[in-house]
């Protein structure tokens, strides 16, 4: 009998270990309808999306970043390259300035200098659109308030006429009037509204501009966001900056402002070493100048009074070594005084990043590049410190690379002022030397030589000094910027932002995923059993059919004329029923058990019909129902209820042929229902009396329909399971979860229900993926259901 069955199972079964690629296609084809419906609504919300979303255009510029090691100098300036104040310096790092092009201070700069602090705007038909440069009136604020700094603020501006207008707040109420080009003084503070003198301000007569005020930290903020900086390559100083936003000709202003904002930082950190410098030299002429007036006047006064009008030769003579001797202790007092001076700068004003007078003219070339590094860190240090953290690697580094620079700078000049005293002091020496050769002339004359030393001492320092001052003077006349522009800022003709194509795209990929992701959920998450692959793949039990479910409201869906599906199903499982039957020993009465895991299964309506299938075949048909404890043949009839099995158990002068009755539906079919429900229905089919009912009907039927009780609720069917044939195992689709399917293969695998066949119930036609019924014969009599396949089942086959 196993054999036939696995014989059975190999002709109704397909081999579920593969994967029916069709199958796993048509989960999702029989929704088709939920594809189309989300994929039109996604579809015409992205369409709704572009027509309101604010298109983006983006701008972009390109600029090079000069290196001061490598770029050289121009010709025009190569006549004050022995002075040293233009060629060498530093190397730019491209990646440090890209973070400068992004600091707040410079976008800060290009936000005040352009003043988008302030926005205007004019309302459409469903929003409102910035007009930049377009727009008919100017706000300019003289003094504003605190407040405008920390949240935004909305101001209305209608046109009244030419010359007035009339302002109104957020809320839509007009505070007060106004006069174009007039200073208001209100709550936001004292400013004026001034006529764009591109527009007509008649034109505009009696519309609305909508005037917006961001704090400026926000639009900073909002700016370097936005902004794109980067290098074209990792070897090139070419750096592309880009802007996307809704006005082209504001992202262009932006970029091009960007640039210049850079520029002039640049040439401001350059010339600030050389403004140090100048101030410097400054105060030293003029105190230079004033005790070389001082010495001048006593000359004039000294020749008045003595009458003096020449020295002689040997008082030339001395004169003259005076002269280079003081040149001499000149020029050693001098650098001498500038090394006291840096030495006292380094200690003080240096802690705070302060920058070194350079171009002094230090004879030790090692001080003055010294200084020109020092500075070249500091200013570095204060580039980076604008964005970057206390604990940034790069920053650190400078600072350590500050210290050890200003210890060796330090070091350096003592060394440099112990040398220099040592020479002055023999200077001195030699200059007593010629004081002792000029006690030997003249008083007079040695008077006018004491003073004219002097002079020449302090004419020799201010000539010195204008030298210097007019060095620096130049330096700072020649201060390039760092940035070369290669493109001016250009804008996009069309938006970069939204990519229509991409959206609709987009809209249709999730029109077709949102359905698919949550079908495949559902599937993932349903545990209920629906198709025949459900029960194969989970149980060894053989499978003798399915039932689709039933259209109509008929209990009874097989006739003789009928030819619908439901009706095909159970002539298709009574020829299975007779594979399974051939083979028993026992001619009599074939008593075919039907039973289920649980209540609600359709156990009635399976017994019915088959047992109306087999009677059907000119065959003697009883059914029986031994449900005892929840009876459901009569209800299922719509017949009262009446005697039946209870009662011929309990009664002995009850016969079989008094509780035996028929319907008119179905020729040929005798039924004897449960009865009245008992209050120990286990113990009454324990009774004899069970055994002497099968012998008596085996005798008399050619098949013996027994519809019982649930396996998973009572013991009642294991009770009287001696008295199968076999039994059809009843499951309903969408109904029984698939972890209840372990009761009957547990029942099958210790066979305690014998010759035992699956029945599924209640199957979907929609979703039969393959095992549908489409019976037409077209006899042209009786009832015929055409089942018509969905377009898509056509497609495929």
């Amino acid at each position: 009998m196993n054999k036939e069955h696995i014989s059975l199972n190999s002709q109704l079964g397909d081999d579920s270990n593969k994967l029916n690629i069709r199958e796993e296609i048509e989960k999702y084809l029989i929704h088709w309808k939920w594809f189309l419906f989300v994929a039109i609504l996604s579809f015409a919300l992205s369409y709704l999306y572009l027509r309101y979303a604010t298109p983006l255009y983006s701008a972009t510029t390109s600029i090079l970043i000069k290196d001061n090691n490598k770029s050289g100098i121009s010709a025009e300036l190569a006549a004050f390259e022995d002075l040293g104040i233009v060629g060498g310096g530093s190397s730019n790092n491209t990646d440090n300035e890209i973070e400068i092009l992004k600091s707040r201070k410079i976008i800060g700069s290009v936000v005040d200098s352009l003043n988008f602090d302030i926005s205007y705007f004019t309302k459409g038909r469903v929003k409102e659109f910035e007009i930049y440069t377009k727009s008919p009136i100017f706000l300019n604020f003289i003094e504003k308030k605190r407040a405008l700094s920390l949240r935004d603020t909305l101001i209305s501006v209608i046109v009244i006429d030419n010359n007035s207008f009339k302002l109104k707040n957020s809320i839509g109420v007009i505070e007060s009037e106004g006069t174009f080009n007039k200073v208001l003084n209100t709550g936001l503070g004292v400013f004026e509204i001034k006529k764009n003198p591109k527009f007509l301000i008649d034109d505009e007569v009696g519309k609305e501009i909508i005037i917006k005020i961001t704090p400026r930290f926000k639009v900073i903020s909002s700016y370097k966001s936005r902004v794109n900086i980067s290098s074209v390559s990792k070897n090139s100083s070419v750096i592309t900056l880009s802007l996307n936003d809704p006005l082209i000709e504001k992202a262009e202003d932006f970029l091009d402002e960007l640039v210049k904002q850079y520029n002039i930082d640049a040439i401001n950190d350059k010339n600030e070493v050389s403004r140090k410098t100048k101030r410097f030299i400054d105060d030293r002429i003029r105190s230079v100048g004033s005790e070389l007036n001082l010495i001048q006047d006593s000359i004039k006064e000294f020749k008045r009074e003595t009458g003096f009008t020449g020295v002689s030769n040997e008082g030339e003579l001395i004169l003259e070594n005076l002269a280079k001797n003081n040149d001499n202790i000149l020029t050693i007092q001098t650098e001498l005084s500038l090394a006291n001076w840096i030495q006292e700068s380094l200690d003080s004003q240096s802690d705070k990043g302060g920058l070194l007078p350079s171009n002094l003219g230090f004879q030790n070339v090692t001080i003055s590049e010294s200084i020109d590094r020092y500075n070249e860190l500091i200013m570095d240090k204060n580039k980076l410190v604008v964005n970057a953290g206390a604990k940034n690697p790069k920053l650190i580094e400078l600072n350590n690379n500050i210290a050890r620079l200003k210890l060796n700078l330090k070091l350096n000049l003592r060394n440099l002022i112990s040398s220099l005293e040592l020479q002055y002091n023999q200077l001195k020496k030699e200059q007593g030397k010629i004081s002792f050769r000029k006690s030997t002339i003249p008083v007079v004359e040695r008077g006018f030589i004491d003073i004219a030393r002097q002079q020449e001492i302090i004419s020799g320092l201010f000539s010195y000094l204008l030298k210097k001052k007019e060095e620096t003077a130049i330096s700072l006349a020649v201060a390039v910027a760092n940035a070369k522009i290669i493109d001016v800022a250009y804008g996009s003709n069309s938006p970069v932002s939204p990519n229509r194509k991409i959206i609709y795209l987009a809209a249709i990929m999730f029109g077709l995923l949102i359905p698919m992701i949550v079908i495949y959920l559902k599937n993932l998450l349903d545990t209920k059993i629906h198709t025949r692959k459900d029960i194969e793949e989970l149980t060894d039990i053989p499978f003798l059919g399915d039932v689709p479910h039933s259209e109509t409201k008929e209990k009874i869906v097989i006739g003789t004329d009928t030819r619908s599906n439901t009706a095909e199903a159970f002539r298709l499982i009574r020829t299975n029923l007779d594979f399974i039957l051939t083979g028993l020993k026992d001619s009599k009465g074939k008593t075919i058990f039907i039973t289920s895991t649980t209540s609600g299964e359709g156990k009635s309506f399976i017994s019915i019909n088959l047992a109306a299938a087999l009677s059907l075949s000119s065959k003697k048909v009883l059914l029986l129902g031994m449900d005892l404890r929840a009876p459901k043949v009569t209800e299922y009839l719509g017949i009262p209820e009446r005697k039946g099995i209870t009662n011929f158990i309990t009664n002995d002068s009850i016969s079989l042929d008094d509780v035996k009755f028929s319907i008119p539906e179905i020729k040929g079919l005798d039924i004897i229902a449960s009865g009245v429900i008992p209050p120990n229905p286990a113990e009454l089919l324990l009774t004899d009396k069970i055994q002497e009912l099968f012998n008596e009907v085996k005798n008399d039927y050619d098949y013996i329909i027994v519809d019982t009780a649930p396996v998973n609720l009572v013991t009642d069917t294991l009770l009287i399971s001696k008295y199968a044939d076999m039994f059809l195992y009843v499951a309903r689709a969408n109904y029984l979860d698939k972890r209840m399917l372990v009761v009957p293969q547990t029942l099958y695998k210790e066979k305690k229900l014998p010759n035992m066949s699956v029945v599924l119930n209640d199957t979907d036609m929609s979703r039969g993926y393959g095992y549908g019924y489409g019976y037409g014969y077209g006899y042209g009599y009786g009832y015929v259901e055409e089942v018509k396949k969905p377009w898509y089942k056509r497609i495929f086959s």
